[in-house]
């Protein structure tokens, strides 16, 4: 699973063309993307923008350390800039986050798995138990579970850019 976010430079087209950038990757398979959701950002030290989210599943050939790399690249293609001595949480024209990996946990040097802040985060939550309701965080139980923490995040549906 892949959490994508943008909120800079028209966002619903960023995620439009990230999802078909994703759909391309070698030895992978778009198999559902959810709709669009506004959010608001979240531990922001700025003002900025809302974010525009969403979740796609993927099948994929790739090791978990080669499919992000490949996440990395159509960031940077998207005109993503990484700053590490920047603001945490700035605002980004795309975010893409490996989120969960077939089951898998992992911690290493620049990965972990499941991502460690998914089940706080509506913005992961709701696209997520969208497109696939049974799914499982390792370690934490059903997703849908997660849902009532983060009930009090800001979060709606928003127009889905036609993907090319």
């Amino acid at each position: 699973m892949i959490g994508l976010g943008s909120n800079l430079e028209h966002p619903r087209r960023q995620i439009a063309r990230a999802l078909c950038a994703l759909a391309r990757l070698p030895r992978t398979r778009l198999v559902r993307a959810s709709r669009n959701y506004r959010t608001a950002p979240i531990g922001a030290t700025d003002d900025q923008p809302d974010y525009v989210n969403a979740v796609a599943m993927l099948e994929t050939g790739l090791r978990a350390r080669a499919l992000l790399a490949r996440l990395f690249e159509i960031e940077r293609r998207q005109r993503r800039r990484r700053d590490p001595s920047g603001p945490r949480n700035a605002a980004r024209t795309l975010d893409l986050d490996l989120l969960l990996f077939s089951g898998r946990r992992m911690h290493a040097r620049g990965l972990t798995l499941p991502h460690p802040r998914m089940h706080e985060r509506a913005f992961v939550l709701v696209p997520l138990t969208e497109i696939a309701p049974s799914t499982t965080i390792p370690g934490r139980g059903l997703a849908k579970r997660s849902l009532r923490a983060v009930r009090d995040q800001r979060i709606a549906p928003t127009r889905t850019h036609r993907r090319a």
